[in-house]
C-alpha cells in the first residue's frame, strides 16, 4: 500500500510518501510545497493544488492521510490555511483517491503511543519506524511521514468501517 501523508498548511506543506507492506515501512519521499508571502492568495493555493497532483501523479498512491486543522488564536491563519487544506482534498477527490484524515491526538498515539508527546519526539520515532539516517526536514515533512504512518497503523480497520474518511 502507498500511503500519502499530508500536512497542510499554506506557506508550507508537507508531503510524506510512504509504502507499507507486510507491517514493514519504506519511505519512499518526503518534501514540501512552499508558497511565497508575497504571493497573491489564489495564486499561492494554484500552487499548491498544481504541485500535489505532482506528488499524486508520480506515486499514485492507493490512500492520502491528511492532518485534521486545530487552531486556537489566529483567525486569519486559519482561513488561509483551510482553504489549502480545501484545495489539497480537491486535488485527491478528482483523482479518485480515498482520503482520510487524523487528529493531532491519533497521529501523536499512533507513532509514539503517547497522545502528549512532543514534536521532538514524534519525529525521533519517525526516524526510528522508518529507518531514517536523520530526522526528516523540513519539520512539516516529518509530521506528513507522521499522519502516513498514523494511517498505516489504522488505515485498514478504517477502510473497513469507513472511519475517518472525507
Amino acid at each position: 500500500m502507498i500511503i500519502l501523508g499530508i500536512d497542510p498548511g499554506y506557506a508550507i506543506v508537507g508531503i510524506g510518501v510512504i509504502e507499507y507492506k507486510g507491517n514493514k515501512f519504506r519511505p519512499l519521499e518526503y518534501n514540501a510545497i512552499t508558497t511565497n508571502a508575497h504571493t497573491m492568495t489564489s495564486h499561492r493555493l494554484k500552487i499548491i493544488y498544481d504541485e500535489i497532483n505532482l506528488f499524486l501523479d508520480k506515486y499514485k498512491p492507493d490512500a492520502v492521510a491528511i492532518e485534521e486543522l486545530f487552531f486556537n488564536s489566529n483567525a486569519k491563519t486559519a482561513i488561509a490555511v483551510a482553504q489549502a487544506r480545501g484545495v489539497l482534498v480537491v486535488a485527491c477527490v478528482n483523482k479518485g483517491i480515498p482520503i482520510y484524515e487524523y487528529t493531532p491526538l491519533q497521529i501523536k498515539q499512533a507513532v509514539t503511543g503517547y497522545g502528549r508527546a512532543d514534536k521532538n519526539q514524534i519525529q525521533q520515532m519517525v526516524k526510528m519506524l522508518l529507518n531514517l539516517n536523520a530526522v526528516p526536514k523540513p519539520d512539516d515533512a516529518a509530521d506528513a511521514l507522521a499522519v502516513a504512518i498514523c494511517h498505516a497503523h489504522s488505515g485498514a480497520m478504517n477502510d473497513k468501517l469507513g472511519i475517518g474518511q472525507l
